[in-house]
């Protein structure tokens, strides 16, 4: 499945519940070190979520920190390491949608 494909229902989910396309933009580059014009790169080469994450200049250290459940899954408990970072981003953009603090999403 290609990052461009989800990235605008990333970008829906928020905008239904009051939040914006610039804190979608803040949680991606905080969870995977890219920065506007590299993520732009990467929806508009229709990267697959593998190539997505593996280019990612670097994964947040405070990582760990994402717990709980999310598709009826505990994050830190799925073993395949692309989907628990997938798992993350999804946990990260359902805590935007359902109104936590960008201070407490972004694990500060």
């Amino acid at each position: 499945m290609s990052f461009a494909s989800v990235y605008p229902l990333y970008i829906q989910k928020a905008e239904r519940k009051g939040r914006t396309k610039e804190e979608v933009d803040t949680v991606i580059f905080w969870l995977t070190g890219y920065d506007a014009k590299t993520l732009q790169q990467q929806i508009d080469r229709k990267s697959d979520f593998e190539t997505f994450f593996a280019e990612a200049p670097e994964l947040n250290p405070n990582v760990s920190k994402i717990t709980g459940m999310i598709c009826g899954y505990r994050i830190e408990e799925i073993e395949d390491e692309l989907m628990r970072k997938v798992r993350y981003m999804d946990k990260l953009i359902d805590e935007l949608a359902k109104g936590r603090a960008m201070e407490k999403i972004l694990r500060k």
